[in-house]
């Protein structure tokens, strides 16, 4: 009782000092420092666009929703074009930023946000625009006197031709913003670089009739970053290839993702085909011990290297040592992103790994590059292709992408041009990473992911080999060469594209080619869960190739599964065995009853993999001609039936162009 006695007098006491004691002086009052959400090495760490454009003097921003980096690169296109309206721009993603202020930017005078927004799979917003997605779609604000465009970019071939541009662009209108300037909409399957300058250069002069301002006439080329080469650099700092963290190939820490890949080594490569001119490969990437979790119909996305060969003939001709350690800092010092890539590193380095160095330059590059050519007829010609004018666009489209010129080749035929290579590596695209569906089940295979790929190899107009970069750098992955460990930096890119829910709802696959890859992944899965002892619905694959005994992919695998009754049906068409050709569609034709009883009755799933331009159209056409034969309906109907299971997630598509 004592003790309580004197521990309750000694917090009166004190108490009582603490609250009435005479204040001698004013505490001075501190701002509490604000936390700030962190993103990337690259992130400034401030997520308030409008407080960052008020601070830096900016009135556009153009923010980009990018899965292969073109709809960033449009972006800062953009972004510069400000300087020659006396307006000031910046590129932004939208996942370093809080998009909800965006009511906030009418705060600022003369101030426009542009979209520039891809489509990614069937009508999906590309990774970084997902949460921007997402906002808008729950979003309850006024965003009156918010000015904005929105250029989509996406590609004719998929079902949903740009629908990110195009919801992006709607939904803004709906919650009260201004646009003053129509939706632009870029198709891949044509010329994207076209479409983007012809609505590019009507956009602006809309800009300056709206603002009521002038262009400067200011028409010279701006460098975004300032060289510094390094000397003495200790070269424990400098990047030899990571995508994010430096030594992160060194020290691999979970979780992985594209800005922390794992090095998977290769445990298989085996070539597919028996013969013909192609190079048909299935790879197995061994991911024990690293937590990276994946399910069928899941895509894996690898970071190749380009050919060494093309890198050093860059340097040859350029007369610059490759080995040069330096750094490309960003002149705006506000600016989020301080590097076009990881730096310090080398130039080698860079045009390895960081730098598309294969793809035909888009014509802001041949611009900036022309003023380096010394012949004034090859400067002509430069300036001619990356003008607006309809034969400028027409002998670009000749010259360089019909041609597929890549930079190497340009510069081999322009023996006047020799930029600077720092300069030529700040215009360069980055190197993106390739995604493929994965050919093979967790459920099988938990420690290793499968791929299965076809090396592109291909003769151009002018006479030249041009490879593709990913394939043929596969093709060199040996497993366990001289006791090294081939590697392959990769990550899993989450998929719609999945089986149904209850094993019993029976499976239409159709996969020409190496279309077939996640079905591989399907048919493990379907055969692992009927060992359970689950009831596991009809499975059925219909799988195309050319001929029999050269390309027919996994002949031995499906043909067992089609013994062992994993697999139901194994229908399979050889295009070019007989003097008719014929395709999957033709087989699902002969079997159309069939497929409508499975659809109709058994509400099975349809599952189309490949090629978009040609063999997914061919095949949905397939599908109205037996929805509207069997199922007694217009062509109409049918079209709206089959676009009803899309909707309910009945029929499902992984295909490309």
């Amino acid at each position: 009782m004592t003790d309580m006695f004197l521990i309750s007098l000694i917090i009166g006491l004190f108490s009582y000092w603490f609250f009435f004691r005479k204040k001698k002086e004013e505490v001075p009052e501190f701002t509490k420092i604000q936390q700030t959400t962190s993103f990337s090495s690259s992130s400034g760490g401030d997520s308030n666009f409008v407080d960052k454009m008020k601070k830096t003097g900016r009135n556009i921003v153009v923010f980009y929703g990018s899965q292969t980096g073109t709809a960033e690169e449009f972006a800062n296109r953009l972004s510069k074009d400000a300087h020659r309206y006396g307006m000031r721009g910046f590129g932004a993603d939208p996942e370093e930023y809080d998009l909800s202020d965006l009511s906030r930017l009418s705060e600022i005078d003369n101030s426009l946000a542009v979209f520039c927004m891809a489509t990614y799979g069937e009508g999906d917003p590309t990774d970084n625009a997902q949460d921007f997605y997402d906002w808008l779609q729950e979003a309850d604000v006024d965003l009156s006197g918010v000015k904005y465009a929105v250029f989509g970019l996406g590609n004719k071939t998929y079902e949903h031709f740009n629908a990110m541009g195009k919801y992006v662009d709607k939904r803004l209108e709906q919650l009260g913003a201004q646009r003053i300037f129509e939706l632009g909409l870029g198709d891949d399957d044509g010329n994207l670089e076209e479409d983007f300058i012809t609505w590019r250069e009507q956009f602006w002069p809309a800009v300056c009739e709206h603002f009521g301002v002038e262009a400067t006439g200011d028409e010279s080329s701006i460098r975004q970053y300032e060289l510094v080469v390094h000397t003495d650099m200790n070269m424990n700092k400098v990047y030899t290839g990571e995508m994010g963290r430096l030594k992160s190939y060194e020290s691999q820490k979970p979780p992985f993702d594209a800005k922390n890949p794992f090095l998977a080594p290769v445990t298989k490569n085996r070539k597919l085909n028996q013969g013909g001119e192609r190079h048909l490969m299935h790879l197995e990437l061994d991911i024990s011990g690293s937590k990276v979790r994946y399910e069928s119909g899941d895509h894996v996305a690898v970071y190749p290297a380009n050919d060494s060969t093309l890198v050093n003939q860059i340097g040859e001709v350029l007369g610059a040592d490759l080995d040069t350690i330096m750094s490309l800092n960003n002149l705006d010092e506000e600016s989020n992103k301080k590097h076009p890539f990881p730096c310090p590193t080398s130039y080698r380095t860079a045009l390895t790994y960081y730098l598309d160095i294969t793809n035909p330059p888009r014509t802001n590059v041949l611009y900036e590059l022309a003023q380096y050519a010394t012949d004034a007829n090859e400067q002509d010609r430069l300036r001619k292709m990356a003008s607006s004018a309809a034969e400028g666009k027409e002998f670009y489209l000749s010259w360089v992408v019909d041609s597929r010129r890549n930079i190497l080749a340009i510069l081999q035929d322009m023996p006047s041009l020799r930029p600077p290579i720092d300069h030529l590596c700040e215009l360069l695209p980055r190197l993106q990473a390739r995604y493929y569906s994965i050919a093979s089940s967790s459920k099988v295979h938990p420690n290793s992911i499968h791929i299965c790929a076809v090396t592109v190899e291909y003769e151009t107009k002018t006479g030249r080999l041009n490879k593709g970069v990913a394939t043929t750098w596969l093709k060199n992955k040996v497993p366990n060469e001289n006791g090294n460990k081939s590697l392959v930096p990769m990550y899993v890119r989450k998929s719609q594209f999945r089986l149904p829910f209850k094993p019993s709802t029976p499976v239409i696959m159709i996969g020409p080619g190496t279309g077939i890859a996640p079905f591989i992944g399907f048919i493990q899965e379907r055969a692992w869960l009927k060992q359970q002892g689950k009831e596991v619905g009809d499975t059925v694959l219909y799988y195309g190739c050319r001929h029999e005994k050269e390309d027919y992919l996994y002949q031995e695998e499906l043909t067992q599964f089609h013994k062992e009754g994993a697999l139901t049906q194994l229908n399979v068409a050889f295009s070019r065995d007989q003097a008719q050709k014929v395709y999957v569609q033709h087989l699902l034709k002969q079997n159309k009853e069939g497929v409508w009883k499975l659809i109709h009755a058994g509400n099975a799933h349809i599952y189309v993999c490949g090629d978009a331009r040609n063999m997914a159209r061919d095949v949905q056409n397939t599908f109205y001609e037996i929805v509207a034969e069997y199922g007694n309906m217009s062509q109409p109907q049918a079209v709206d039936y089959v676009k009803k299971l899309m909707t309910k997630g009945r029929y499902s598509m992984d295909v490309w162009s």
